[in-house]
């Protein structure tokens, strides 16, 4: 790390060993930022929901309270940051207020009663992570938030959890979103916050060069949960489509989750299930060298904030047929041609079927995949991003503005 900054970053995710993919933007965050500073300490406070009868769990806060300060020792994470793992208990709730409580409980017991020795303190999600981080900042240090979480219509669906949000972005010294979805929705749930809005993006990594050129965009790949929301249901079905016109077309599926039994029933069922890898997860590392083997990135998610894995894709050469799915758009922003189509959200598989085939007929010679390449390392490569957290962090605060 270089001289300058001291920071602590509040998080609810971060990768670890049975979620590999959970947090890696925040890691990427991390990797990126960790070089501009003297000291960065990352407070991952991950949600432990105990599912036990009320008594049961009273004995286990108890026991948790006496352990937890001598249990989280620090351990190294990327560019020279430390990781400290704090659990966060709760029972089974559906009310976000309470969450938010927990969080900030959790992260007292952890620090024993100290506060976070950071003047800067980035938190990640606002009303998990960001309250916690301002109920026990440092008095005098200064508190940024992003929001990065496609649930937050839910939270703020809630009377109470709204109010809490409100309350955050009144205190929060920076605002930042990951997307125009993000900002759309809070600029119009809190209208008196607008001009605190900020956009900065989730890092992605453009340092290596592109293995090669994709030959012929018949080796298809999605990186993803395998949730409701990803809709890999309907990317099945537009595959089996597309895979009538063209049997040599494979599909890799990276990712797990709940849905997966299902989409392999499914799989079978469209009679494509040779012609498909379940993946299962992996680590975040691995994806670039996955995509190297691959030749187009089809994502076909409902709703995104950002849309990270599709820049991703782009840095690693590949070219992207993805849903106008919020994110996205705004991501790929004045280069959406050069580097692959759009489709709308629409669950007749011949929306996905005739993606492909317009895709298919503009490439290669359609496409500009080194422009698109170079555009979006601008706006989302590590130094651009750090840079952009830099000049906030850096900024003089409000009290010092002189006319």
């Amino acid at each position: 790390m270089s001289p300058g900054r001291r920071v602590a970053v509040v998080t609810p995710w971060y990768p670890e060993p049975q979620v590999p993919f959970g947090g890696s933007f925040v890691r990427a965050m991390v990797e990126a930022v960790a070089p501009g500073c003297d000291r960065l300490d990352v407070y991952h406070l991950n949600i432990w929901t105990v599912l036990r009868p009320a008594e049961r769990r009273r004995r286990i806060w108890r026991a948790q309270r006496r352990l937890l300060p001598r249990s989280v020792p620090a351990s190294a994470t990327v560019a020279g940051a430390a990781l400290h793992r704090i659990p966060v208990l709760a029972p089974p709730t559906e009310d976000w207020r309470a969450k938010s409580d927990a969080f900030a409980e959790w992260l007292a017991v952890a620090l024993g009663g100290e506060r976070i020795e950071a003047p800067i303190v980035h938190a990640h999600v606002p009303f998990t992570a960001g309250w916690a981080a301002l109920e026990h900042a440092a008095p005098g240090a200064r508190v940024y938030a992003t929001e990065h979480a496609s649930f937050l219509a839910e939270v703020l669906a809630q009377p109470r959890a709204r109010d809490r949000y409100d309350a955050v972005l009144d205190r929060l010294d920076g605002y930042f979103v990951v997307g125009e979805p993000l900002r759309d929705l809070v600029a119009a749930a809190f209208p008196h916050h607008a001009e605190k809005i900020r956009f900065i993006a989730n890092p992605v990594d453009f340092r290596a060069s592109p293995a090669g050129v994709p030959r012929d965009l018949r080796r298809w790949l999605s990186v993803a949960t395998l949730t409701e929301r990803k809709r890999i249901d309907h990317l099945l079905r537009g595959f089996a489509l597309c895979r009538n016109e063209d049997p040599d077309l494979t599909l890799t599926l990276v990712g797990d989750g709940k849905e997966r039994p299902a989409l392999e029933a499914l799989a079978a069922e469209l009679g494509v299930a040779a012609a498909v890898d379940f993946r299962g997860a992996v680590e975040p590392d691995a994806v670039a060298a996955i995509m190297a083997d691959h030749d187009l990135l089809v994502h076909t998610s409902r709703h995104e904030t950002f849309g990270m894995v599709v820049v991703e894709a782009v840095a690693a050469g590949l070219p992207v047929l993805v849903t106008r799915s919020g994110g996205p758009e705004h991501a790929l922003e004045g280069i959406e041609a050069a580097c692959g189509a759009f489709i709308e959200v629409d669950d007749d598989p011949a929306v996905l079927a005739e993606g492909y085939a317009d895709l298919r007929g503009r490439f290669p010679s359609g496409l500009d995949l080194a422009r698109a390449r170079t555009r979006l390392a601008a706006r989302y490569g590590h130094e651009a991003v750090a840079r952009q957290h830099f000049a906030a962090w850096d900024a003089p605060a409000p009290e010092a503005v002189r006319p």
